[in-house]
């Protein structure tokens, strides 16, 4: 169907950043511990848990890490009390940008948000100012072993499947938000194999930075934040 590229240049640019970030394991432990916190400890009753642990393995995070961060969501020890916000700016060039933050400061992190911000020319912005570049999406990665059949694309429409991509052997399914969960258990159904499946900000539109190598010094910024757990921009790099 479409050949828009919006997440494969989104996961390469994270696959980047995560190589480089030394504090990936403390991102991937908030995750786990908001999503134990919210829907229990379960992750076969947990979606959202099971994702976030289905990140840190691919991560190669130890499974006892995994386990601290499933506790401290449930109460069983402590340091849970983490919540998760949504932060909205524009970095240079009046560039949007989304950020995913867990945290247990929320004053913290807006000071430190304004002075990453301010020092690159940009500033953060009210709820709803760049939300709207954006459209929130499922995201399930696929893996592609034969091209796609009639038959095939049939079955993806029936799964619920919004749209899909090929990118370098990876079938890449977009679904509702809300029906992520359920796209996925049909596409197991199918014998499909799912790498991975996550909801992402995907820009409408993009815009190129007159900088890149300030652009590229705002999101290393931003990256090393242990708050910040993903950051989505419209940027083309």
């Amino acid at each position: 169907m479409a050949g828009h590229s919006k997440w494969a240049q989104i996961k390469r640019q994270k696959a980047v950043a995560d190589a480089k970030r030394g504090n990936l394991f403390t991102k991937l432990a908030n995750a786990i511990t908001v999503a134990a916190k919210q829907g229990g400890g379960d992750p076969d009753l947990n979606f959202k848990l099971r994702l976030a642990i289905e990140r840190a393995k691919q991560a190669n995070m130890p499974k006892d890490n995994i386990q601290r961060a499933i506790k401290r969501g449930t109460g069983e020890i402590g340091g849970g009390d983490l919540e998760e916000i949504v932060y909205e700016g524009f970095g240079p060039d009046n560039i949007g940008v989304m950020l995913e933050v867990v945290t247990n400061n929320k004053n913290r992190i807006v000071s430190e948000l304004k002075h990453i911000f301010s020092k690159f020319g940009g500033n953060l912005a009210s709820n709803g100012s760049v939300a709207w570049m954006f459209d929130k999406k499922g995201v399930i990665e696929v893996e592609l072993k034969d091209p796609l059949s009639e038959e095939t694309e049939l079955d993806l429409i029936e799964a619920g499947a919004e749209d899909w991509e090929i990118d370098d052997g990876t079938m890449i399914v977009y679904t509702k938000p809300a029906e992520l969960q359920s796209v996925s258990k049909n596409l197991n159904k199918l014998g499909l194999n799912i790498k991975s499946a996550e909801l992402a900000y995907l820009p409408k539109e993009t815009k190129t930075p007159t900088d890149k190598e300030k652009w590229q010094k705002f999101i290393n910024a931003l990256e090393e934040n242990d708050d910040i757990s993903n950051i989505y921009t419209n940027a083309s790099l």
